[in-house]
């Protein structure tokens, strides 16, 4: 730094000595194209130079600066001029530099002295005619710089990026000043500032002798990690270090690695924007998205928890956070982050350990087995350790049953893509026959008219997990009229005043059938009398007998259980009629009904919603009973 200083000191009898001694050649004829301000007056007066100006002001807030007045001095000079975003990379690149204020002492003001310094050439105004390939100009701070001319005039520093000239030729009174797309750096401050100065993550990982194994795998990995990781960003890699990835090998070679499985793992180490660990000790714990793929092409997810340090998937720490890098941040983690499953997902998350402990009690594998599956795709619903501890299960289920009511087989169901819709999940009435889950989207995603999901789209390799903050038992009939609103027409048919209790018979163990009609299905029953507005103007005995008719009690019929190609006629239903269902269904209508009435036109418009007291099968009209029997 005293030698800087010594420099700054030269640089001031240099431009003494170029004010005395140096003229302008003027022959006394006026020139009417004569510039009329000097460099440093050119520069106050160009918007994109107002960076420059404050910087010459801050480097002259030293007492050993006073470079404003050396460039208003006679010159000539040649100004190689950076513009306002040139010095914001240039602050980007200095770790905890947000301004030119920043350049707040001595030491630091003469820093940026030299750096202004080696923009100048003393002695000559030098136009871009003047100016010839391979050329080397000694600029005032002493330091060489060297010219292009292939594809523009480019000047180049003591870094691996040359400036563009991006304006030639702005002449001045005092000579001319070229205006460049970035700071020019000299190997003085480079060295002086080795340790501010931030380079892309893929230099500082180069540059790093225990990250070797990792930069091997960015360039033998698909898609040019290298640039990737040069890249604009900000990214936040989790770099494992040399030893973990010779654990990860495992006496393998990189070569032996399928290149595109290494480079989703690499992927997984990278998340987009700037995490530093006083943002994720801020959260605690949660989860981030990597940049590698998972099902259905979305980012994977990867958990944090910074309980006692910094760790990723309850399988990597971090040993040295916080590495800055230009584009980024860096996090040295000890082991290599594998591309997590389902189950590796469960286990990592210390909230989902309920969960592990029901899937995995008495050494069941079955359920593990089932979600480390790479074969197929899955959607778990995954309770919190409070819904655990809430759960009664009062109806005395057996809990693998109740644990299989939360996967869906064969699809990872992103929160995206969810509607009010039914799917089956992997819990079975009996066999081949799943129970049913009703998945509602009005306000978030509610399951079952009970459970809440709290976190959605947790990816994994196999499928997705949404967490929930309840448990979701195997449901029965009732749940199904409440969870869904289009039964809210039914619900309020069936807790109408005067009617039994068919709240209670459809809350018994069954089991039941249900032909249960949808909203519009009442409202076409209203319409369909002048007198009725409401179901409170519906006689309360023929209201009791048209719900009964849509109820068979005893029998768990599933629409595998009807003619295929023909007329099944009913048991009785409660009411004491039976009806008939023909399939196939014309139209929209899956099966076509005849009531006990003898109407037709009356559709099954979805079947086999298996609850565990039996089963319910939507109308999109209201079943009539025969009333003259």
């Amino acid at each position: 730094m005293k030698a800087l200083i010594r420099l700054s000191q030269i640089t001031l009898v240099i431009f003494s000595f170029i004010l005395v001694s140096c003229s302008d050649d003027d022959d006394g004829t006026p020139n009417p194209n004569q510039p009329e301000n000097n460099i440093v007056e050119t520069a106050q007066a160009t918007s994109d130079l107002g960076s420059l100006v404050s910087a010459l002001l801050q480097a002259d807030e030293s007492a050993d600066n006073d470079l404003v007045s050396a460039l208003s001095g006679e010159g000539p000079f040649t100004v190689f001029a950076p513009t306002n975003a040139a010095f914001a990379d240039l602050l980007a690149q200095l770790d905890g530099f947000d301004s030119l204020d920043d350049f707040n002492s001595t030491e630091l003001q003469n820093l940026l002295a030299v750096i202004l310094q080696y923009h100048v050439i003393a002695g000559t105004a030098a136009f871009s005619t003047d100016l010839s390939d391979g050329q080397s100009l000694t600029t005032l701070q002493g330091s060489t710089l060297t010219v292009s001319t292939t594809g523009g005039v480019f000047i180049q520093d003591a870094t691996d990026v040359p400036a563009e000239v991006t304006q030639a030729n702005v002449e001045t009174t005092n000579g001319v000043v070229h205006v460049i797309n970035k700071v020019l750096l000299p190997q003085t401050i480079l060295d002086e500032l080795a340790d501010i100065i931030l380079i892309p993550i893929t230099d500082l990982a180069i540059g790093n002798e225990n990250l070797q194994n990792l930069v091997a795998a960015l360039q033998a990995a698909n898609g040019d990690l290298p640039t990737v990781l040069r890249g604009d960003g900000p990214f936040t890699v989790l770099a494992p270090t040399d030893t973990a990835f010779e654990t990860f090998l495992d006496g393998a070679q990189l070569s032996d690695v399928d290149v595109d499985v290494l480079t989703n793992v690499l992927l997984n180490h990278v998340i987009s924007g700037e995490l530093l660990s006083t943002d994720l000790e801020a959260l605690g714990s949660g989860y981030a998205n990597t940049l590698a793929t998972g099902a259905g092409e979305q980012n994977i997810s990867i958990f944090f928890n910074t309980d006692g340090g910094v760790e990723f998937n309850g399988v990597s720490e971090v040993v040295t956070p916080n590495v800055r890098a230009l584009n980024g941040v860096v996090h040295v983690v000890n082991t290599v982050i594998d591309i997590p499953n389902i189950v590796d997902h469960a286990v990592a998350n210390p909230n989902l350990s309920s969960l592990v402990a029901a899937l995995t009690d008495g050494g069941n594998t079955t359920f593990t087995d089932l979600l480390s599956d790479s074969t197929q795709d899955f959607t778990v619903f995954a309770p919190v350790n409070d819904a655990f501890t809430a759960y009664t299960n009062p109806g005395a289920f057996d809990i693998n049953d109740v644990l299989s009511n939360h996967v869906v087989v064969g699809a990872a169901a992103f929160s995206s893509g969810l509607s009010n819709s039914y799917v089956n999940t992997a819990a079975e009435f009996d066999t081949d026959e799943n129970y049913s889950l009703y998945i509602n989207t009005d306000d978030g995603v509610t399951l079952n008219g009970i459970s809440d999901v709290t976190t959605a789209d947790v990816v994994a390799s196999n499928g997705v997990i949404h967490v929930v903050d309840t448990v979701i038992d195997l449901p029965n009939l009732v749940d199904f009229v409440a969870a869904d609103p289009n039964f809210d027409s039914l619900e309020a048919a069936l807790t109408t005043d005067g009617q039994p209790d068919f709240i209670l018979t459809l809350l018994g163990d069954g089991p039941f059938t249900v032909f249960a009609p949808d909203n519009a299905a009442f409202q076409a029953l209203l319409d369909s009398n002048d007198m009725w507005d409401s179901l409170d103007d519906i006689d309360t005995a023929l209201l009791t007998s048209v719900l009964q008719h849509h109820v068979i009690s005893g029998a768990n019929i599933r629409s595998g259980d009807l003619t295929p190609n023909g007329n099944t006629i009913t048991p009785a239903t409660l009411e004491g009629d039976t009806f008939t269902i023909t399939l196939p269904g014309t139209g929209e209508n899956i099966a076509d009904v005849t009531d006990g009435a003898g109407n037709t036109g009356i559709g099954i418009t979805t079947v086999d919603l298996q609850a565990a007291n039996g089963v319910v099968h939507v109308l999109n009209m209201v079943l009539i009973p025969d009333t003259t029997n």
